[in-house]
């Protein structure tokens, strides 16, 4: 076989998009030069890689086994090229960190610096909901998940960043409706999608105070609650990170209850059995070492 790591990571990556389009936007290739890599490595299988049916393009099970040792293939190259660049005293690769959605206003702070200090180390991030980012870390997709509640389930280390804070909140026109908490019975009550920790805080604290629960509505993200809240649909109980500018400039309200905020904790975690790369050992070293001082920094505001 003569296929290259070329045509290697244009497969992973249509196979990955399902779609030579979108893969040669994100390659920043044409599509008949995806095309003419993607025929090449075919012909040097004589089952094929892929199929389409009506204009969808799918991955066979052939051609998703050989997509799975392609992308160890291609993490061994990279290794080669970190293992030259560490013995010449630089510092790089890829680190892939999978968050949940509140996540996204916690983890640029945690990394700004360590970035400016390893130009040479590559960090994607993918934010996602809280059962995609968990099956990611869980499948090895991922190195690191950012999450503020760790599943029981999973044998990962944890690295403690810093409190999340959840509040109960509402526009302006609930702050003499709610006194108390038999007064969520009244009203409408918002609620993240089935799964999110979010959503698992507020159900424990409805149960807890006994609360019957009699209109609600259901969301898919934490902006898609706060636009509800805005609007005077009802009231919800979000972690106040993502509430800093809405708390400045909107008609949002804190509504003190018995029992909140409740707090959790931000949390960077990974597998137990992973097998890290200097790079991502300098990163847990970097988040132990400064995450009590970048906290303060950044997120004082929240305490």
């Amino acid at each position: 076989m003569h296929y290259t790591l070329h045509q290697l990571k244009i497969f992973v990556k249509v196979a990955d998009l399902q779609s030579i389009t979108k893969a040669a936007e994100d390659l920043h290739l044409t599509q008949p030069a995806i095309s003419i890599q993607l025929k090449k490595l075919q012909e040097q299988f004589d089952l094929p890689l892929t199929e389409v049916i009506g204009r969808q393009l799918y991955v066979t099970d052939f051609g998703k086994e050989i997509a799975v040792r392609s992308r160890r293939i291609l993490d061994e190259a990279d290794g080669i090229k970190y293992t030259i660049d560490q013995h010449k005293g630089l510092l790089t690769g890829k680190i892939k960190i999978s968050v949940v959605s509140t996540g996204k206003y916690v983890i640029p702070y945690f990394l700004k610096d360590f970035m400016d200090t390893y130009p040479g180390v590559e960090i994607s991030i993918d934010v996602s909901n809280k059962n995609r980012v968990i099956k990611g870390l869980y499948q090895n997709e991922s190195d690191f998940s950012l999450v503020s509640v760790v599943p029981d389930d999973l044998n990962v280390f944890t690295v403690e960043l810093m409190d999340n804070q959840l509040n109960l909140v509402g526009n302006s026109e609930y702050k003499d409706r709610i006194k108390r908490p038999k007064d969520l019975e009244k009203v409408t009550l918002l609620f993240r999608e089935k799964g999110s920790a979010t959503r698992n805080a507020m159900e424990e604290y409805l149960e807890s105070k006994k609360i019957k629960l009699n209109k609600s509505m259901e969301f898919v993200s934490n902006e898609a609650v706060k636009q509800a809240i805005n609007a005077g649909l009802g009231v919800s109980i979000v972690p106040l990170i993502g509430l800093r500018t809405a708390l400045e400039y909107e008609d949002f309200t804190l509504l003190p209850l018995p029992g909140l905020p409740i707090i959790t904790r931000w949390n960077l975690i990974y597998n137990k059995g992973k097998s890290l790369t200097p790079a991502q050992l300098e990163l847990i070293k970097y988040m132990e070492e400064n995450k009590v001082q970048l906290a303060e920094k950044h997120f004082s505001w929240a305490k």
